[in-house]
């Protein structure tokens, strides 16, 4: 079992209820008190003239409801004009965690931010749960920019976005076709259709075939609903598998090699979880999620392009990858923060200030 989570092979689970048992533990031990349930240090608990403020907000997305936080920055004034920066969160990631730390700390440099939900995850809406299609969550990263550019003090003409973990690859993808982008910043890129695609670090390539065809049962079921309707619409009325892993033991976390997976399991289900937060996906999205790439047709992007890695980070070959491939850009700069993996960059003080710092620059150069 510890093989197929470290790795990341397929896991087919049948989920019916959204918190485990083990989740529950972990969320009485972080003994979350914050009104908006963010869980990040130093997180906004009230919202204090001249200070950053967090307005919690709702759009549609293809009719699906989208939940998002917009950081204004201290002293806002809606009749101003700002740069404004859309924040992309990682894979099993939400809002109210490294992608708000983020948000908050742009604010703090004079930002007007946007942290979302993508569309069938967290707080947002949409059916099967945790459906986790490339497609959608571009389709999440152009609708975030279509709601923060209408927002009030928001100047359209300096909007950048910042994609963290998966949120970064999808960002890249997102950043080809859409010019109202100025200036494109991933942190800890994830490629997440390479990863679904190839195994982490390549170590599937020999089960593809078989995964694909596990995607496509797995989609039959979810279509399945007993009846053939009038209209031919087919309908989904099945039941929904998952990938992934729902729980993890203490026990199994310690002995988890790697260090994305092991300080993943850490961070989503220990120091930094939340009920909106699951390392699941639904199996049938593998089907779009292994012929995609977040590197296909890369070259498109001509805009400013910051990459931040860790340098001891076991996913860093992903950044090297998508950065090599941008041939492109009008300027594009590769930054290592010394000293961390994947995960620390999420959350430790001494790194993410220096890729805020980093950020903060790039953004003020750019926009």
């Amino acid at each position: 079992m510890k093989a197929l989570k470290e790795l990341g092979l397929l896991i087919t689970l049948s989920i019916t209820i959204m918190v485990s048992p083990v989740l529950a533990q972990s969320l009485k031990k972080t003994e979350n008190t914050n009104p908006y349930t963010l869980v990040y240090k130093g997180a906004i608990t009230k919202n204090e003239a001249g200070k950053v403020n967090i307005h919690l907000v709702k759009y549609k997305i293809n009719g699906i409801n989208i939940a998002a936080n917009v950081y204004t920055p201290a002293n806002y004034n809606p009749s101003e004009k700002y740069p404004a920066v859309v924040v992309a969160h990682p894979n099993g990631g939400i809002k109210e965690q490294t992608a708000g730390l983020y948000a908050q700390h742009l604010a703090e440099a004079g930002y007007i931010t946007l942290a979302f939900d993508a569309a069938y995850q967290g707080a947002s809406g949409g059916e099967p749960r945790h459906t986790d299609k490339p497609q959608y969550r571009t389709e999440d990263i152009y609708g975030a920019a279509d709601f923060i550019i209408r927002y009030p003090g928001v100047d359209a003409k300096r909007l950048g976005v910042l994609g963290i973990c998966g949120g970064g690859g999808y960002t890249l993808k997102a950043a080809q076709s859409d010019k109202r982008f100025k200036a494109v910043a991933t942190l800890s890129m994830f490629n997440s259709g390479e990863v679904r695609r190839n195994g982490f670090q390549n170590s599937q390539v020999n089960t593809i075939q078989e995964r694909l065809k596990q995607a496509s049962d797995a989609r039959t079921l979810e279509k399945e609903s007993g009846r053939i309707p009038e209209d031919g619409r087919i309908e989904t009325g099945g039941k929904s598998i998952f990938s992934g892993v729902a729980s993890i033991t203490d026990e199994e976390i310690a002995k988890t090699s790697t260090d994305l997976y092991r300080e993943g399991y850490e961070y989503y289900y220990r120091t930094h979880a939340h009920p909106n937060s699951t390392f699941l996906y639904t199996t049938s999205s593998l089907m779009d999620l292994m012929t995609w790439d977040a590197t296909d047709h890369i070259a498109l992007i001509d805009q400013p392009l910051l990459m931040i890695a860790g340098s001891k980070a076991d996913t860093k070959y992903m950044t090297d990858e998508a950065f090599a491939k941008v041939t492109n850009s009008k300027k594009k700069e590769l930054f290592l923060i010394e000293g961390a993996t994947h995960i620390q960059t999420y959350w430790r003080p001494e790194y993410v200030s220096q890729a805020v710092n980093k950020l903060t620059d790039f953004y003020k150069t750019n926009l």
